[in-house]
């Protein structure tokens, strides 16, 4: 009897311990969650979206914290959106009018509930809302660096004790370039892709370490699931399962008109006529003086931005600045012409032998457009200043 009585009195005072520790485990009554969207239409959703969602049971209030805000009408907002120099901001929206809006453009939502400690809770709660206030809401936006999921990753690093060692998601292998490729194929945004290409420079081939994989959204829902060290994850699940999309491949692709383009030309250089061969003319000078506008605008990208990813790019290596005034005077009888288009005929036949092995990957649908330029680079050699007038 005597005996019985004390189990029951032990297993009471245990089952009096869990449940005491469990409450002072939550007297916060604050619950923290991770919100992951699927990719958008537009190209600025096309990698998804990643905020934070702070359910208050004491004030009653359910917000959901972006640090992907910026504002179209600051003054200047195109030149320094251009230049690297936009300031993004944290914004703070009711939950119900986030979740109607992603809902409303057909974007998946998936929430993760993360496990902090009541005192880790009200911390990270704390800081969001100093974070807010207007003298501290502001940081410069870098899409690869320090964007709207790599602020929520490095708050979840900092704040959860021990801090949970986010693994690799993708091939150790993967660069920059090959991470936004595999969301721009998957979203048959091949000009996207191509304009990409050919604007960010040898830095975006750099190999991402473990945490640089974190720069996209879904590769952070991704390794805070598989994180080892701690349970960072208590729950997880979809808020708005995506709907079908009526996205399908288009079959004008950058490749498709270039390819076209050199068709094109083709198909001209076999018509004598004089009309046909002046109209040859003048798509010759402005083929390169469109890419001479392309080289200025690479060199301003280079030197003239803040942007990281779009130093040292080798597709100057074939948009040379100088064509704008080559396209000028492509077709002079002037041994200085004549040596700048042998000049250009040598070194892109280099270019195209070395295609593959540049530091740099290159777009492919570019490989028909360096040809057309061998093309009429050369063929500019052996012309005369000469213009073909029509005969009667």
């Amino acid at each position: 009897m005597k005996k019985s009585f004390f189990r029951f009195l032990c297993i009471s005072i245990l089952a009096f311990l869990q449940v005491t520790n469990a409450a002072a485990q939550d007297s916060s009554r604050i619950r923290i969650s991770l919100l992951t969207c699927t990719p958008g239409e537009e190209l600025y959703a096309t990698f998804g979206h990643s905020a934070i969602r702070i359910i208050d049971s004491n004030s009653v209030t359910d917000h959901v914290y972006n640090f992907g805000t910026f504002n179209f009408d600051d003054a200047g907002f195109y030149l320094k959106f251009t230049r690297g120099q936009l300031k993004y901001y944290v914004n703070v929206e009711q939950f119900g009018d986030f979740n109607y809006s992603y809902i409303a453009e057909n974007r998946g939502i998936t929430e993760q509930v993360l496990n902090f400690t009541a005192a880790e809770k009200i911390t990270i709660h704390r800081a969001l809302i100093e974070n807010i206030k207007e003298e501290n809401k502001f940081y410069m936006y870098d899409f690869f660096y320090d964007n709207c999921t790599t602020r929520l990753r490095d708050i979840i690093v900092k704040y959860h004790h021990p801090s949970p060692v986010l693994p690799a998601v993708m091939p150790t292998t993967y660069t920059f370039r090959n991470a936004i490729h595999q969301y721009l194929d998957n979203n048959h945004k091949y000009w996207s892709k191509f304009g990409i290409d050919v604007l960010l420079g040898a830095p975006t081939d750099a190999v991402m370490t473990n945490a640089q994989q974190q720069f996209l959204p879904e590769n952070l829902m991704k390794a805070l699931d598989s994180t080892k060290n701690t349970d960072i994850v208590s729950s997880s699940k979809n808020l708005y399962v995506l709907g079908e999309t009526n996205s399908k491949p288009s079959l004008f692709t950058p490749l498709v008109l270039f390819s076209s383009l050199l068709l094109s030309f083709i198909l001209l250089s076999f018509l004598k006529t004089n009309v046909a061969q002046n109209i040859l003319r003048k798509l010759d000078a402005f083929l390169f003086f469109a890419i001479g506008l392309l080289g200025v605008v690479l060199v301003f990208m280079w030197v003239g931005t803040n942007h990281i990813m779009t130093k040292n790019n080798y597709n100057l290596l074939w948009a040379w600045p100088m064509h704008i005034v080559y396209a000028f005077v492509i077709y002079k009888n002037s041994k200085r012409v004549k040596a700048y288009s042998m000049l250009v005929t040598v070194f892109l036949i280099l270019l195209l032998c070395c295609w593959f092995f540049v530091a740099q990957k290159m777009n492919n649908a570019l490989l028909p457009l360096i040809v057309l330029m061998i093309w009429r680079a050369g063929a500019s050699i052996n012309k005369k200043n000469v213009f073909i007038e029509k005969r009667n």
